[in-house]
């Protein structure tokens, strides 16, 4: 644990070197409690996609170089990584000299994975590999083009989420660009697009939409947004493989893309990037 106050939703001053001491960890057990998950037998696998894009250190003769870094938090670590921390964390790399991109890259990836307690991976893209970086949108049957009437934005209901009874088992990819809810201390509102894939009993497209909908007043982090679709979704609907994929809008330079699925349904997703992050 941090020696440092959570520094979200406070003033705080960027470090003028690297200072693993900024980073907070955020323990992952009371959202779980919450959902009735076991932290000692998931339900689900899964990663924490963190994509920061403002990275930038200097080289051994003092010239800055730039990197875009991805790194993936597994989700069974005991904590997730605070994003305003980490914000100022990499913020330090700026005026710190580095012989290589290898050296920052080893130590950004030993200095979160003791933050969150298990190992982190971290790439680093230099700027001959960023045109590779462009958007792609979930690949999916969109839900946002239905008719509906909605009134529930203040928590998340499952009560909404059905299926189609008597009918065949599918294997579908169901997407919005909808999705919002909030900051669980500034109260900041987090967008989204989520990507739901399943095999089972047919979901009900509008039940799934107004579900979805129901988190846009709801405040909790990222990951606790996504662990709660699952949990829910596999509740009240039992399908026999389940993937939810959120990917945030950037914040500070830095995007959250939260993954959990059923062990075993699907590997490691691509870390597409949303048009709009």
């Amino acid at each position: 644990m941090s020696g440092h106050a959570n520094p979200l939703g406070r003033e705080a001053a960027y470090p003028i070197a690297v200072d693993p001491s900024v980073l907070f960890p955020v323990a992952r057990d009371a959202a779980r409690a919450s959902l009735g998950v076991d932290a000692a037998a998931l339900p689900f696998a899964g990663a924490d996609i963190w994509n920061a894009w403002e990275l930038s250190w200097l080289d051994a003769r003092g010239k800055p170089c730039i990197a875009v870094a991805e790194l993936r938090v597994p989700c069974d670590s005991p904590n997730l990584v605070e994003s305003k921390s980490l914000k100022l964390y990499l913020g330090g790399y700026a005026m710190t000299h580095f012989e290589d991109m290898h050296a920052v890259r080893v130590r950004v990836a030993r200095d979160v994975s003791t933050c969150v307690g298990a190992e982190v991976e971290v790439v680093l893209r230099e700027p001959a590999q960023f045109e590779r970086l462009r958007g792609a949108d979930f690949a999916g049957e969109s839900l946002d083009e239905q008719v509906l009437n909605i009134t529930d934005y203040a928590a998340p209901d499952a009560r909404h989420l059905r299926t189609q009874k008597q009918a065949r088992i599918v294997e579908e990819s169901l997407v919005t660009r909808l999705f919002r809810s909030r900051c669980p201390v500034t109260g900041q509102p987090d967008w989204a697009s989520v990507q739901i894939r399943y095999c089972g009993m047919p979901m009900d497209r509008a039940g799934l939409l107004r579900y979805l909908v129901s988190f846009r007043e709801h405040p909790d982090f990222h990951e606790a947004c996504v662990e709660r679709m699952f949990v829910d979704i596999s509740r009240q609907c039992a399908p026999q493989a389940l993937l939810v994929y959120a990917r945030f809008l950037r914040r500070g330079g830095i995007d959250i893309n939260p993954w959990r699925a059923t062990p075993g349904f699907i590997s490691t997703p691509a870390n597409l990037r949303d048009v709009r992050q």
